[in-house]
C-alpha cells in the first residue's frame, strides 16, 4: 500500500488523522497517510509524536522510506515503546518548530545555489546548519560577498511556489536540474518544481516556505575545500 504524502501538497499541516497499515519486523510504523517527511535529498526526516485514541503518546525519532518507496516508515525513538495494531486510528503531530527551521534551511540553501550558479555535488539539511557541495574548479570564494547576495534575495520577500510537470518536460529540460550527486523525484510520471518568484526555479521533492520574508537573516559561516574540485559552504542563522 502507497503512504499518501500530505506534506506534498502542504508543508504547513502539522498535525493529521491516520491509520496504522501494519508495523515493521523491526517495529517501525507504516500509516496510510504522513504530514511527516521521509529522509530524501539531503533533508532528514521528521520527528513527533504518533497519539493513540487512548492519549498514549509514542516519541517518533524520524521517518524513512520503506523499501520499495511507497511506504514511509516512522521510527519510535524507544525500542521498547508499545506499538499500535493494525487497522488502528491514530494522530500524527510534528515537531513543528524543527520541521520549520528545516524549511527555512531548505529554502536559502535554494538561494544560496542562485548565488554561486555552480553544479551542486552534495548537500544537507539542518536546523542550526546546512551546506551545499559545489562543482567550482577555481577558489577565492567569498563569505562576505556570498551571505549579502542571500539576504538580499531573502530580503525581497519573494513568494515561493510549486507546480508539477511530467517527466517527460523535465527531460526536455535538463537546464532545470541543479544537482548532479541526488537526482529529482522522478518516476511517478510527474515532478514538482520549485518556484521563487523571479529568482529560482528547480526540481525539489523537498519542504519549503511559502515567503522569503520567514527565512530571517543568515550567514555563510565556513567555505571548505573538498577535493580539487569540490568547494562545501556552510550557511547558518545570523
Amino acid at each position: 500500500m502507497t503512504t499518501t504524502l500530505l506534506f506534498r501538497d502542504d508543508a504547513y499541516l502539522a498535525e493529521t488523522p491516520a491509520t496504522v497499515v501494519k508495523v515493521t519486523p523491526e517495529g517501525g510504523i507504516v500509516l496510510d497517510r504522513t504530514v511527516f517527511y521521509a529522509t530524501a535529498g539531503g533533508q532528514p526526516g521528521d520527528r513527533g509524536v504518533l497519539v493513540r485514541a487512548d492519549g498514549a503518546e509514542i516519541a517518533i525519532s524520524t521517518a524513512v522510506y520503506g523499501p520499495d518507496k511507497a511506504e514511509v516508515i516512522h521510527v519510535p525513538a524507544s525500542a521498547d515503546a508499545e506499538r499500535p495494531e493494525a487497522g488502528e486510528g491514530v494522530t500524527l503531530r510534528l515537531d513543528w518548530p524543527t520541521r520549520h527551521k528545516r524549511m527555512r534551511m531548505h529554502t536559502a540553501l535554494h538561494l544560496l545555489s542562485v548565488a554561486l550558479p555552480y553544479p551542486v555535488t552534495g548537500g544537507s539539511i539542518g536546523e542550526e546548519e546546512s551546506r551545499l557541495d559545489f562543482d567550482i574548479r577555481e577558489a577565492g570564494l567569498d563569505k562576505d560577498e556570498i551571505t549579502a547576495r542571500v539576504n538580499e534575495m531573502i530580503a525581497t520577500g519573494a513568494q515561493v511556489s510549486e507546480r508539477w510537470i511530467s517527466d517527460e518536460e523535465l527531460i526536455a529540460n535538463p537546464g532545470l536540474v541543479k544537482t548532479m550527486s541526488v537526482k529529482p523525484p522522478m518516476g511517478t510520471g510527474r515532478v514538482r518544481l520549485v518556484e521563487i518568484a523571479g529568482l529560482d526555479l528547480q526540481p525539489c521533492g523537498g519542504t519549503h516556505v511559502r515567503s522569503l520574508a520567514e527565512i530571517g537573516p543568515v550567514q555563510v559561516t565556513k567555505i571548505e575545500k573538498k577535493g580539487q574540485q569540490n568547494r562545501r559552504v556552510r550557511l547558518a542563522w545570523a
